[in-house]
C-alpha cells in the first residue's frame, strides 16, 4: 500500500510542476486544499478546532498565528492520533542515544528538531504521509529518473524512517552518522560510490577539502546542501572543488519548504505549502514565512510563524515555475545583530547576510570564518586563511564591518580575533550568530 502512495505521489508532483501556468491558478487550488485538509483534521485536532471557532474553512488565514513555543505546549491536543508529548520526547530521546532510528509510536515516526534556536521541537508522520514525503522528495531531487539506479548518501545528526522510506530496489539509501570519525565516513564513500551527496553544509565543506587531497574519490551526480545556511563562501568552494551546481533543500521540523530547481533557483514546495510573508523591510525582500502545510494531517501545521528570515527572488527563474523563488535563506531572527545606535537609539539592527557579506567580501584569502556577536559591543571574529597577511587581512575585516555598523547608525564595537575551529556533530554551523538576548542586555555604557 505504501509503495503505491509512493509512487502515486512522485507521478502527481511531476504532473503538478507543470500544472499552474498563473499565480492565480496556484493560489485557488491551494486555498482548496487548506480547506479539504481542514474538514479532515478539525474532528480530532481539538487545537485547531477551537482556534478555527466559528469561523468557515474558507477564512483560515483569519486565525491567529502559532511559533514553536505554542504548538509544543498544546502538543497532545494539536496532533490528530492522541499521542502525547510525553510519550513521544521518550521514544525519541531513547533513539537519539541508541542510535537507532526505527522504532515508532502507535505505527507514527517521530523525530526531534536539532534545536538551533534552544527549543527543540517533536514532529510526528504517519505512514501514508511518509510515503508522500518519499515521492515528493524523489521527484524533486533525483538527478534522474524513479527508474535509474540511484545511490544516496545522506549525513545528518539522526536517521529516520521518514528518510529510509526511499529506500527501493533500485534505490539504495545510507544514512551516515555526523557524530562518526570523517576517516571513517571517507573510507565508507570511496566504497559506495554515491551517485546522490546529501549533507549539511559544513561537512559538504570538509569532504570537498579531502577530495581535493586525494582521500577522497567520489564523482556524485548531484550535491545537496541541507539542515545549514549555505554560505556563499562554502558554495563556492565545494562547486569548484566538485565542478558542479550545488542544489539545496530547505526542511525543517516544520515540513519539507523548498527545493532547488535545475537552474539552482530555491523554489518554495508550494504544492505542499502556503507560505504566506511577514515582511521586514520596505524593499519587500526579507521575510518571516507563515506556513500551512496542507499534506500534513498527524501533527498538522496551519499558519506556523518560522523564525528564520528568507530573501525572496523577483527576478524570474528560467525553469518558468510560478512557485515562489527564493533568493537565499540567510539565518534565524536569532542571528539579527543588534549594536546600541549612534544617535541615542537604544538598540539598532543589523541583518546576518550584511555581516556575511562584510566579511567574505574583504579578501580572496578567507577560506572560513565565524562572526559572533557577544553583547551589543562586543564582536568576536574567527578567520581561516589560505595565505597573506593575517594582521592585515584582520584590519581589513574589521573596517569593513565597522563600516556596515556605521551604515545602520551603530555604535562601533570592540572587534576581536581568535583562533579559528570548526567541530562537527549535534551542533548546526552558524556562521554568523548572536550569543545574547537583546531584552537581557540592561549596560548603560556606551561602546568604546
Amino acid at each position: 500500500m505504501e509503495i503505491v502512495a509512493l509512487l502515486r505521489q512522485y507521478i502527481r508532483t511531476k504532473w503538478l510542476a507543470r500544472r499552474f501556468s498563473t499565480r492565480e491558478q496556484l493560489e485557488s487550488w491551494q486555498s482548496a486544499q487548506v480547506q479539504a485538509m481542514l474538514r479532515r483534521i478539525l474532528p480530532d485536532s481539538p487545537f485547531y478546532r477551537e482556534r478555527l471557532g466559528d469561523l468557515d474553512t474558507a477564512d483560515w488565514r483569519s486565525m491567529e498565528p502559532i511559533d514553536k513555543k505554542l504548538m509544543m505546549a498544546h502538543f497532545d491536543e494539536l496532533n490528530t492520533r492522541g499521542i502525547k508529548k510525553e510519550d513521544a520526547f521518550r521514544v525519541a530521546l531513547k533513539a537519539e542515544v541508541t542510535r537507532d532510528f526505527a522504532p515508532q509510536l502507535e505505527g507514527v515516526t517521530v523525530g526531534l528538531s536539532s534545536g538551533t534556536s534552544g527549543n527543540r521541537g517533536l514532529f510526528l508522520v504517519g505512514r501514508e504521509e511518509q510515503a508522500k514525503w518519499a515521492g515528493t522528495i524523489l521527484a524533486k531531487a533525483l538527478p534522474g529518473p524513479l527508474w535509474s539506479e540511484h545511490r544516496i548518501a545522506f549525513f545528518l545528526r539522526a536517521n529516520s524512517n521518514l528518510y529510509t522510506a526511499v529506500n527501493r530496489r533500485r534505490i539504495r539509501f545510507s544514512f551516515f552518522d555526523l557524530q562518526k570519525p570523517l576517516q571513517e565516513h571517507l573510507l565508507t564513500l570511496n566504497e559506495y560510490q554515491p551517485t546522490v551527496l546529501v549533507a549539511p553544509a559544513s561537512m559538504l565543506r570538509l569532504l570537498a577539502a579531502e577530495q581535493r587531497k586525494g582521500a577522497l574519490r567520489i564523482a556524485p551526480a548531484k550535491i545537496i546542501s541541507v539542515a545549514e545556511v549555505l554560505d556563499p563562501l562554502d558554495e563556492a568552494y565545494i562547486r569548484d572543488t566538485f565542478e558542479q551546481l550545488i542544489h539545496q533543500i530547505y526542511q525543517c521540523t516544520e515540513g519539507l519548504l523548498a527545493v532547488t530547481c535545475a537552474h539552482g533557483t530555491l523554489h518554495v514546495n508550494e504544492d505542499l505549502i502556503v507560505m504566506e510573508k511577514e515582511y521586514l523591510d520596505e524593499q519587500k525582500e526579507r521575510f518571516f514565512p507563515i506556513l500551512t502545510d496542507f499534506s500534513r494531517v498527524t501533527q498538522p501545521i496551519i499558519r506556523y510563524r518560522l523564525n528564520d528570515i528568507l530573501t525572496e527572488k523577483h527576478s524570474p527563474c528560467p525553469c518558468g515555475s510560478v512557485f515562489t523563488a527564493l533568493e537565499k535563506i540567510e539565518g534565524r531572527a536569532d542571528d539579527l545583530f543588534w549594536f546600541r545606535g549612534e544617535k541615542g537609539e537604544l538598540l539598532v539592527s543589523v541583518f546576518p547576510d550584511f555581516i556575511r557579506r562584510a566579511v567574505i567580501s574583504t579578501s580572496d584569502a578567507i577560506e572560513e570564518y565565524t562572526v559572533r556577536q557577544l553583547s551589543p559591543c562586543k564582536l568576536e571574529v574567527a578567520l581561516r586563511l589560505r595565505d597573506g597577511d593575517s594582521p592585515f587581512i584582520e584590519e581589513q575585516v574589521r573596517s569593513s564591518l565597522e563600516a556596515i555598523i556605521r551604515e545602520h547608525q551603530g555604535e562601533v564595537p570592540v572587534i576581536t580575533f581568535t583562533p579559528y575551529e570548526l567541530q562537527l556533530g549535534t551542533k548546526k554551523l552558524r556562521r554568523v550568530e548572536r550569543m545574547f538576548t537583546p531584552d537581557e542586555q540592561q549596560e548603560d555604557d556606551r561602546c568604546p
